[in-house]
């Protein structure tokens, strides 16, 4: 029996199995990578009792793929490939991604895996089609609308404020037609079925809007992968470059996209970092208009702060700064009705 035949596959669940993870901590640190807390289950690979491999599984995105440096050429990050696939396959998700250093993308691309978006020396995002990102384009050109202004924006809503809505009607107004994104990963306080709800219900009243449901190429920085990058500015800037990127060179030209609308960002330094991103890789090809934050009271308007208010059960003052629609939501959800009479 040769060596590769005699290694061994099993699934440990993380959640589970939480015992088992401090072996796969120490191979993923010895290859220089760290440990994505989104992880539920991870492939393992022994020869005999050792670890040899390992490769994660967050929903459909694999993580952690890690080698033992003496095994490494013997073909046995395809194998783990392999088996994570058919994990992925075996809970429901036939299209998978994964972000790796741009050093081993012709690694991933021998194992089926086709690249979609760089982030210079610090990032390739890639997936398991050639057709993926293509498929996707060809359902949003049939979605396209005439017209020399075409507007896009998109966001978390977490939740719908009258800030964002704010945003959305100064967008519409500006074009012919806009496109609204809603983040689809559930990675936020408040869930993405909840949120969806409150953008169609606060925005009903605009005629030129189409509301599109997130997709896996619109990245929530809650979700991409960072375990192959330690400093939190290079996870910052390769989430931000990779999702910029999608948008500019897949979506905006399948929905004929000239204007990206943003809101001003005074609060939170990732976020005005992104709207930087924008600025710098949009420029050329498409017009990004930053709105300033609409105000309540004197103050900026933030879903966080709403998020703030929802945890001490603060409603009156909650209403101040959410559409009716939204508030109605959110009193039924999080609150007895009467607290918020």
């Amino acid at each position: 029996m040769t060596m590769q035949q005699a290694i061994d596959f099993r699934v440990t669940d993380v959640l589970r199995h939480p015992q088992r993870m401090s072996q796969i901590r120490y191979l993923l640190a010895d290859s220089g990578l760290g440990m994505d807390g989104d992880i539920r289950w991870v492939v393992e690979a022994r020869l005999g009792e050792q670890l040899v491999g390992c490769a994660g599984l967050a929903a459909n995105v694999i993580k952690c793929v890690a080698v033992d440096e003496r095994l490494r050429g013997e073909n046995l990050s395809a194998r783990l490939l392999a088996e994570v696939e058919n994990l992925g396959l075996s809970q429901g998700h036939f299209h998978l991604f994964l972000c790796t250093r741009p050093a081993n993308r012709e690694r991933f691309t021998r194992c089926g895996f086709w690249p979609i978006a760089h982030c210079g020396d610090n990032a390739v995002l890639m997936e398991n089609t050639p057709q993926g990102i293509h498929r996707y384009c060809r359902g949003l050109r049939t979605l396209r609308k005439p017209g020399e202004r075409i507007g896009a924006i998109v966001m978390n809503a977490n939740p719908f404020t009258l800030g964002h809505r704010h945003l959305v009607e100064h967008a519409a107004n500006a074009c012919d037609w806009l496109h609204l994104f809603i983040v689809r990963e559930d990675a936020s306080f408040i869930a993405f079925r909840d949120r969806l709800t409150m953008v169609k219900q606060g925005i009903a009243h605009l005629p030129n809007v189409t509301l599109h449901e997130g997709s896996s190429y619109i990245i929530s920085r809650a979700t991409f992968p960072a375990y192959f990058l330690k400093d939190t500015g290079l996870v910052q800037r390769a989430w931000s470059e990779i999702d910029v990127l999608i948008f500019r060179d897949y979506i905006a030209p399948a929905l004929g996209v000239t204007h990206r609308f943003i809101g001003s960002e005074p609060f939170c330094d990732i976020t005005s970092q992104y709207n930087q991103t924008m600025h710098a890789l949009l420029a050329a090809q498409i017009t990004v208009e930053e709105i300033p934050r609409a105000k309540a009271a004197g103050q900026a308007i933030s879903a966080s702060e709403v998020r703030r208010l929802l945890k001490t059960q603060q409603f009156s003052r909650i209403r101040e700064i959410v559409p009716e629609t939204t508030f109605a939501h959110l009193a039924a959800r999080y609150a007895d009705c009467a607290e918020v009479a």
